[in-house]
């Protein structure tokens, strides 16, 4: 116990708070009367909240992976439990961990049969979240990556809509195909390093410093492949965006909420992380990107197109995830400082604004059992406060000047200009389809007429459901009016992935002395 102890640098508890406790807290519930469920989730989410909270102030860009620790786990194998962070990933865990109470906040009156077993997957899906965006070795963030999916399957399949069964498979069967290739992918890579170097590593720096010797050599793009395509089912990229409007109709509100706000960044973190530093030249290859910036720009119009037409308010918010995720897409495949950051930001307030685009329906659905946008109209008159907060969201997912989605989107589409003029001129007009889709619905919801009496008794947001929307209005107007902050601290990790791509593929990327750069 001793020498296990002395492997582990302390400096580095904050990630092993963030990682582990939620761990700690399942197993809690787990064992406790169903009665306890609810205040001990929220107990351990608002902790684990304030932990996250903290790498605001612990992270220093200019160092760049940091709090990194690393633990023996299966020596033998070279795996070693080694977690860190950068300007790439500490927004995303605190993403996490501070969406995280506000959803066991929005289940604490809709759900009711199974607690202890909701309230311990929820906390054993933050986890697998976490440990996705912490993990430096790439045997440990396939773990994280397949624990994450089991929660989200159980909490589609036991608590969520009619077709909860259909949709949980589908969910389970796409992601599972991805991780897989994308295993089998890590699993060569290590064999083929073993083979030349007679050490075997999962560790990430060690396989990124054997991918770039080039003795890969034609098995390159179709590793790379392999990780593509994992990523891309996650995010989910067009055509492979199918399983996510079923996910989200049939899940729970909170599911719902992660599923959108930040199990999607996984796969553009993924590609940030491991595809395109492990395989620059075969991710920047002509005609590589110009599939990725056609699939990103089709996604874009595509998603925002479907979304205007659909009947079902939690079904078009599913559709603009797939316009908003292609502006990530976009960012990432420019090549651009500006693009990576704008990025980012998009992912950020992505899970934000669409997060809370689906509490505010889960609060709507809580009253009236519907969620067809034909079935409202008029709740302005009865619930004036939703209705300020549903079109203040709304904007914001719209990207108006002066909140969190503005900023992004800006980045995105003036660091793509640089070397994809034509992409990003095509998705600009992503921005005036998502005004049509999201101001129509609004319209339709919360204006027109008060004429179904269905409607005319309901009451307005209580004080629960005000504690979940403030920290997320705040976030809104705080990433919108000032974002300096978060891009100073994401700036050092977008330069050195540019960097990197430039020695590689110098073509694709602009000079260094280019405004952009």
């Amino acid at each position: 116990m001793t020498e296990f102890l002395a492997t582990i640098d302390f400096s580095g508890w904050a990630l092993h708070a963030l990682v582990d406790l939620p761990l700690v807290g399942a197993l809690l519930i787990l064992g406790l009367p169903a009665r306890f469920a609810r205040s001990l989730a929220l107990g351990v989410t608002l902790v684990e909240a304030l932990v996250g909270l903290g790498l605001w102030w612990v992270f220093d860009p200019s160092l760049g992976m940091q709090l990194r620790v690393s633990i023996p786990w299966i020596p033998a194998y070279g795996v070693n439990y080694t977690l860190g962070i950068d300007g790439l990933s500490v927004f995303l865990v605190m993403l996490s961990a501070l969406l995280m109470p506000l959803c066991v906040l929005s289940s604490w009156n809709s759900i009711e049969t199974r607690l202890r077993g909701y309230y311990a997957l929820l906390l054993v899906l933050l986890t697998g979240m976490i440990g996705v965006f912490v993990a430096l070795d790439l045997f440990v963030f396939y773990v994280f990556w397949e624990v994450m999916l089991i929660p989200m399957y159980f909490l589609i399949g036991v608590w969520g809509g009619a077709n909860r069964l259909y949709a949980a498979i589908k969910f389970f069967i796409y992601t599972m195909a991805g991780s897989l290739l994308m295993l089998v992918a890590i699993l060569v890579i290590v064999w083929h390093r073993q083979h030349a170097m007679g050490t075997i590593s999962f560790a990430y720096d060690d396989l990124l410093t054997y991918a770039a010797t080039g003795a890969l050599g034609p098995l390159k793009p179709w590793l790379f492949g392999a990780f593509f395509l994992a990523f891309a089912i996650k995010v989910p990229v067009f055509p492979f965006h199918t399983w996510l409007p079923d996910a989200h109709v049939e899940a729970p509100t909170a599911a719902s909420v992660l599923l959108a706000s930040v199990l999607l960044k996984m796969g553009t973190y993924g590609y940030l992380r491991f595809a395109i530093p492990l395989f620059p030249a075969e991710a920047f290859a002509a005609l590589t990107q110009a599939v990725v910036l056609a699939l990103a720009v089709i996604g874009i119009v595509y998603g925002a197109l479907v979304a205007l037409v659909q009947p079902d308010v939690k079904k078009l918010v599913a559709y603009s995830s797939v316009s908003h995720m292609g502006f990530v897409m976009l960012g990432i495949w420019a090549m651009t400082v500006q693009g990576i950051q704008g990025a980012i930001i998009v992912m950020l307030a992505h899970g934000i604004s669409t997060g809370g685009l689906f509490l505010l329906i889960g609060m709507l659905y809580e009253r009236r059992h519907t969620r067809d946008i034909a079935a409202f109209g008029g709740l302005a008159r009865v619930m004036p406060a939703f209705a300020t907060v549903l079109v203040i969201v709304s904007l914001s997912s719209i990207g108006v000047p002066g909140t969190n989605g503005f900023v992004g989107e800006f980045l995105v589409l003036i660091g793509s200009f640089a070397t994809q003029p034509l992409a990003a001129g095509i998705a600009a007009t992503g921005v005036i389809f998502a005004a049509a889709y999201l101001l129509w619905a609004v319209q339709r919801v919360v204006f027109n007429k008060l004429d179904k009496p269905e409607n005319q008794g309901l009451p307005d947001l209580s004080r629960r459901e005000w504690a979940i929307l403030v920290p997320l209005l705040a976030g809104i107007l705080w990433l919108g009016l000032y974002p300096g902050p978060v891009l100073r601290r994401t700036e050092p990790a977008a330069q050195a992935i540019v960097e990197q791509v430039r020695r590689v593929m110098p073509r694709i990327v602009p000079p260094s002395d280019h405004p952009l750069n």
